[in-house]
């Protein structure tokens, strides 16, 4: 197999287009063995599987001919190797011939352009004894940073290097092109490199990158949407608005997510309906290269024309929480020690101060049938606060000031929360979409809200009520609407999760500072201070094995010192007063559920 992939990568270097990146592609993913998939439920079907792997959800990295142009440093195609190198995994019913799960080529009136989807950071694989297994809608091992900053640095090359631009237009254009067409490919380059460039030198870290299995999302969603899509056209950029995503956080996993009346590692969006789904997801899009691009318009109800330039893609997000819906916990793949598991069992039902786990991770039903997702406080965890201390993050509210949701969420001042920013934007673009069409008299508009403000601020006790007959109404038109919100205010701790499945979710805590369950069971004195990471997995421990061959990667962490570097493994204590045996025998528990 190597000598055909030697063969392949000199046919595609000398190729140099689209064909030969494509021919790299599928070479690629057919010498990936195909993995063991695990048990994850019977309404999880490999068509439901492929479906989610390849769905379009609106965003946009960069044109699909572009991509397909670009080289690596050593001469390459970026496209080489299916992006293995990053940690995504092959997908062998791909509709494009070798991209890996979770990228797609979307075709819509923004192109034809490179995308992807949750799958990306939501498909895990882990190896033992030589066999891959694959689990669907656990934490990717993946380096989205180290993607994000090569596809930066590819670019820049063309703008530094005139010789290798005019091999890009060649390839783009193809060999009949003219000088007027790479003068229009050097100006539309040139504008999509301004926002990716400015995303990528102020939200990356480079001193200390996110690394595999971690990214900064709430930090990076707040980058994009309130430092790359409200400022004045035509770049739209306001960079002073832009900070440091330095709170990196591992993927959740999403099985039993859809339920949970909470989402977000602090606990702060609202969830448990498909409108609340489409809310947290719609943003999500708008943090991976999606577009949007609000425009002040006094003729729609709102003030605002929230999806005249939006690429996110409604009725495919709808889908993709559907499917989302079916993925069931995956279920331990080898032997279980029934009898010590039994034990387990009566250990986990303990009190929490007593080392069980039941108190906070119960599956605690709501009369809705949700499930409780109790946010444990700051001083209890004692985990990491960078995340919940990037919440708070004010800026500029530029295109979008003023903007309001009417009763829902006051209007927004010249410097407001990201996290309200992003709460009018998510709300409006869904409510336009939901009652497309519909527009008002401008005189009218202006009239209803200067109303609307009195009665609100001289009667504070009807906001309520009005909220509620709003959200009555909007239910009985179109399904469950959000719950009601002034604002997006972050919790004072972090959400804990029902444990179905944490046996596929290393490694743990938050912020991903602890390789295994073993690990996380020791005072955080005694938990190691740095750890390989891989797909590489330990079943005993169970977690991440100490050893990892398939990527020279070291995740160092900070230790009690410092609980606001982002890295910091201190925190949930729980447990750590077990005996070995007692310890040995929660772990096997563990493994069953």
């Amino acid at each position: 197999m190597k000598g055909v992939l030697t063969m392949t990568l000199r046919i595609g270097l000398r190729i140099g287009s689209l064909a030969g990146a494509a021919l790299l592609l599928a070479t690629a993913a057919a010498a990936e063995p195909a993995p063991v998939w695990v048990d994850q439920g019977r309404g999880w079907s490999g068509g439901a599987r492929w479906d989610y792997y390849s769905r379009d959800q609106g965003s946009r990295i960069i044109p699909w001919k572009w991509i397909g142009a670009l080289k690596q440093a050593d001469g390459r195609p970026f496209l080489a190797d299916s992006l293995t190198r990053y940690g995504y995994l092959p997908n062998e019913r791909s509709p494009t011939p070798g991209l890996p799960v979770g990228f797609l080529v979307a075709k819509d009136k923004y192109g034809e352009n490179l995308a992807v989807n949750c799958a990306a950071c939501h498909t895990r694989q882990i190896e033992v004894d030589g066999k891959a297994y694959r689990i669907d809608g656990g934490p990717a091992i993946a380096d989205l940073g180290a993607f994000w900053a090569d596809l930066d640095a590819a670019a820049n090359r063309l703008r530094t290097d005139p010789a290798a631009f005019a091999e890009f237009a060649r390839a783009v254009n193809g060999p009949s092109t003219t000088p007027e067409k790479d003068a229009a490919l050097k100006e539309a380059f040139e504008t999509w490199f301004a926002q990716f460039d400015a995303i990528t030198q102020e939200g990356l870290l480079k001193a200390k990158p996110w690394g595999l299995g971690r990214m900064d999302a709430v930090g990076m969603i707040f980058n994009r949407v309130t430092g790359l899509d409200i400022g004045p056209p035509p770049s739209f950029i306001l960079r002073a608005n832009m900070k440091p995503a330095d709170a990196p956080v591992r993927p959740p996993f999403l099985w039993n997510a859809p339920i949970q009346d909470r989402t977000q590692w602090p606990g702060f969006a609202e969830n448990g309906n498909s409108i609340l789904a489409l809310s947290r997801n719609l943003g999500q899009v708008f943090g991976v290269f999606g577009v949007f691009h609000p425009n002040k318009d006094d003729t729609h109800p709102l003030g605002f024309d929230y999806v005249s330039d939006n690429s996110g893609n409604f009725q495919g997000l709808l889908a993709l929480e559907r499917l989302v819906e079916r993925i069931g916990p995956p279920r331990w793949p080898w032997p279980v020690d029934a009898k010590l598991a039994q034990e387990g069992e009566k250990i986990y039902s303990w009190r929490k101060d007593e080392g069980g786990c039941v108190e906070c991770h119960g599956k605690w039903v709501n009369p809705n049938g949700t499930w409780a997702t109790p946010v444990t406080p700051l001083a209890e965890i004692g985990t990491d606060v960078r995340e919940i201390v990037n919440l708070g993050r004010v800026v500029s509210t530029g295109a979008l000031t003023g903007a309001s949701i009417p009763f829902l969420m006051d209007p927004l001042k010249a410097t407001d929360a990201a996290a309200n920013v992003l709460g009018v934007a998510v709300r409006g673009s869904i409510l336009q979409y939901y009652f497309p069409g519909i527009r008002v008299d401008p005189k009218l508009r202006t009239g209803l809200v200067d109303l609307f403000a009195k009665v609100d601020g001289a009667l504070p006790l009807l906001r309520p009520l009005v909220q509620q007959q709003v959200k009555k109404t909007l239910s009985d038109l179109r399904g469950a609407y959000p719950q009601p919100a002034t604002a997006l205010k972050p919790a004072p701790g972090y959400e804990a999760r029902v444990l179905e499945g944490v046996w596929a979710a290393a490694p743990y805590l938050h912020n991903g500072s602890v390789p295994s369950l073993a690990e996380l069971l020791k005072p955080a004195k005694d938990r190691v201070a740095s750890f390989a990471v891989g797909p590489a997995y330990d079943p005993v421990n169970v977690g991440l094995a100490a050893t990892q061959t398939k990527f020279n990667r070291i995740q160092p962490t900070t230790g009690c010192e410092d609980v606001k570097s982002g890295d910091s493994r201190c925190g949930h204590e729980f447990g750590t007063r077990l005996t070995p045996d007692q310890k040995k025998a929660l772990l096997e528990y563990l493994k069953t559920l």
